[in-house]
């Protein structure tokens, strides 16, 4: 890592490098992005060898107090060493980047659209806790109560790297609250994760190939986002991926934002057919459906979350719904199956 931060060094000095810009960009972005990696490494291993230290000296003079603060300091150094390890996998294309996060209810009503609030609620938690932004770019709200379905975008490095692991059909199982007859409920939702793209990276499309909707806005934006046509939605008519925004009280600002959304979702689209897991992931994404899973959530008889791809769990569910995921996440990127 250490001889490619060098390499890169010496081709960032040298004048020729901004005649193509997004090379330039692209260069300096690998570069930044290794800077970070070792000065995380350099911290996290400071940080050890003082915990160490102090613990060596806090045991020979019997401080039980001490010893039991820097046992609580060492334990969550390794879980940042663990997490470190995760990150320095995160060498895709697109994993440094920000992400749009689209959450969508399944069957099943007032239930699904409850469970899909769940889900947006769990991911907005989970950034706040990584230190990311979270943006609410677009949400239509269900009739009773709950999502039909939303979007957010993530902002943060590495925030696709982390949340591709995401992507799929939850599932959720509890005693439903709408329920007056108190009976067990099963409701799913899915996730679907692509990364934003900048404009060094070329995203080609046909503007016949779009159709551009207006609409208005149905969250609460203010008097005037209500009462005027400042959402959009764009559809891409050969391969049907719709986004839309309507965050802004602005119409060309939801436009820009939904332009850069379709380019993200077409070059998510592109990277998936690079990938041999193309087909099980659009599987995951068309059928909001009991195979094809990716996560269980029991709240009743008994309390669990499993990820059934790589059999890593919890009988942590309050933790997990407010946000607990890396290890859900670490698990899927390092490719550990749990026996």
């Amino acid at each position: 890592m250490t001889a490619r931060l060098a390499e890169l060094e010496e081709i960032s000095q040298d004048p020729a490098l901004w005649n193509d810009q997004a090379k330039a960009q692209t260069i300096l972005r690998e570069k930044s992005k290794i800077e970070g990696l070792l000065a995380k490494f350099a911290k996290i291993t400071a940080e050890y060898d003082d915990n160490i230290t102090l613990h060596e000296m806090a045991e020979s003079e019997s401080d039980s107090a001490t010893l039991a603060e820097v046992e609580k300091a060492i334990f969550a150094t390794e879980k940042n060493i663990k997490k470190f390890e995760i990150e320095s996998l995160l060498t895709g294309e697109a994993d440094s980047n920000n992400a749009f996060v689209e959450i969508h209810s399944g069957a099943g009503g007032t239930e699904s659209c409850d469970w899909a609030e769940m889900l947006m609620r769990m991911y907005l938690r989970w950034s706040e806790q990584q230190g990311y932004k979270a943006e609410l770019v677009d949400e239509l709200r269900g009739e009773e109560a709950g999502i039909k379905s939303a979007t957010l975008k993530i902002t943060g490095i590495n925030a696709y790297g982390w949340l591709k692991a995401e992507s799929g059909v939850h599932r959720l199982v509890r005693i439903s609250p709408f329920d007056s007859n108190a009976k067990r409920h099963t409701s799913f939702a899915s996730i679907w994760v692509y990364p934003e793209v900048d404009d060094s990276i070329e995203v080609k499309y046909e503007e016949k190939d779009l159709r551009i909707d207006t609409y208005r806005a149905s969250g609460s934006g203010g008097q005037h986002v209500n009462k005027t046509d400042s959402a959009i939605r764009i559809t891409h008519i050969p391969t049907n991926i719709v986004v839309s925004s309507q965050t802004s009280r602005s119409q060309h600002a939801n436009r820009a934002e939904a332009y850069k959304m379709l380019k993200a979702r077409l070059y998510e689209l592109e990277l998936r057919k690079r990938e041999a897991a193309a087909a099980a992931t659009e599987a995951a994404k068309t059928d909001n459906s009991w195979g094809n899973q990716i996560r269980s959530y029991v709240l009743h008889p008994y309390q669990m979350v499993k990820d059934l791809r790589t059999g890593y769990e919890t009988s942590d569910t309050g933790g997990v719904l407010d946000g607990d995921l890396t290890g859900f996440m670490s698990a899927w990127l390092s490719g550990i199956r749990v026996e």
